[in-house]
């Protein structure tokens, strides 16, 4: 099984007062996500005898933790840490407004760029449009 691993600057690890340290909520849910497959993996590998049936219900508890790990909430009740906050998702740190494609990568400033409501301009022939002279003057 193989899943995505987002670079350590989208998940980091800040030192805040005191010498603690605070993990990324990504972080803990790859930690519930290896750890869930360790379990697997030792099942597996310890003992032949292993009940298919304990089998079958840690392979549900690998992918419920992926699941978790890539859309939180998707199975009903979110994941959430000590102190009843949410674990954000991927698909919590990619979507919205404040998520990575808005925020980053399509909210650049364009030079050189406008943004326009379309009318009928009586004075125009078809085919034809118009411009404001403070953009057309521009450049």
């Amino acid at each position: 099984m193989f899943s995505l691993l987002l670079p350590s600057k989208l998940r980091p690890i800040i030192q805040i007062d005191g010498g603690k340290l605070m993990s990324s909520d990504i972080n803990e849910l790859y930690r519930r996500v290896i750890y869930q497959n360790s379990t697997l993996i030792d099942l597996l590998t310890t003992s032949r005898s292993t009940p298919g049936e304990l089998v079958m219900c840690q392979e549900k508890l690998v992918q419920e933790a992926v699941d978790t790990l890539l859309d939180n909430g998707i199975h009903g009740q979110p994941m959430r840490d000590g102190h009843n906050n949410v674990y954000k998702s991927f698909s919590d740190i990619i979507e919205g407004k404040e998520g990575r494609f808005r925020e980053t990568l399509l909210g650049k400033r364009v030079d050189y760029s406008g943004r326009f409501v379309i009318v009928v301009g009586p004075s125009l022939s078809l085919h034809r449009c118009g411009l404001p002279r403070e953009i057309a003057n521009t450049g």
